[in-house]
């Protein structure tokens, strides 16, 4: 009787053991994994060739189209609200606070969510690329991807719901995200944007050979201007209505 409760407790422990080891996803490979919440400037400059590049024309035709807000006089009074509740304390927000005050209400406006042609925004969205050398890993803070139960094609990153520079320089991890988005696509191209307190960056990210990339960076969007904040919602429009047309 003793025996048969051992061996019970022992096949117990076993089982309990694989499921802490698939819960905590533990990786028996010895390349080198690299988490996008923690990546660096320097960790990429020694996996790949990425260049930042300065010609701004690459914008032209996302940052530069004509004005697409529906009701002007109701979006300008919702977009001045986002600026009157948070101006005073933006600097001062935590990661959620400035999530759930300031960004989220965008977003949501946008409506990055489509039944008809199956894409939405996915938040906190587990993702993985894999080299012969390297493992790019963890959870995105906010992408769009194809799919409504489940992400089948990332087409748009935003990293780092952050207050400032001293958590982490987001754009690293966003270059990380965008190259694992284009090589799981197979694209040569993908955008993304990035957020530092009240301030948003828009990226090209390109796929120019094997294991070589590069970027370009567009002038700042500051959140907390009326005129830039519209900017951004435009912006982040134009992104939701390339993806339907791809998807028609």
């Amino acid at each position: 009787m003793r025996e048969e409760i051992e061996q019970k407790l022992l096949k117990e422990i076993e089982e309990l053991k694989n499921k802490v080891a698939k819960l905590e996803n533990i990786e028996h490979s010895t390349k080198p994994i690299y988490q996008y919440s923690k990546i660096k400037d320097s960790d990429l400059d020694s996996l790949v060739t990425i260049e930042k590049r300065f010609d701004n024309s690459v914008f032209d035709s996302w940052l530069n189209q004509e004005n697409l807000l529906e009701d002007e006089e109701e979006s300008k009074l919702f977009f001045q609200n986002i600026i009157d509740r948070n101006q005073r304390l933006i600097n001062d927000y935590n990661e959620e606070d400035l999530k759930v005050n300031v960004i989220i209400p965008i977003l949501n406006r946008v409506e990055f969510k489509s039944f008809e042609n199956e894409f939405r925004d996915f938040y906190e969205l587990p993702l993985r690329y894999e080299t012969d050398n390297f493992i790019f890993k963890g959870t995105t803070d906010f992408v769009v991807s194809k799919g409504l139960v489940k992400s089948k094609k990332p087409y748009f990153f935003i990293q780092e719901f952050k207050r400032g520079e001293e958590y982490g320089n987001p754009r690293p991890q966003l270059l990380a995200e965008l190259i694992t988005g284009v090589e799981l696509n197979g694209w040569s191209e993908m955008k993304g944007a990035y957020i530092i307190g009240a301030i948003w960056y828009f990226v090209i990210l390109y796929k120019v050979d094997k294991d070589s990339y590069e970027y370009f960076v567009s002038n700042s969007f500051d959140s907390m201007n009326l005129v830039q904040l519209i900017d951004i919602y435009n912006n982040l429009l134009f992104v939701k209505n390339e993806i339907k047309l791809a998807l028609e």
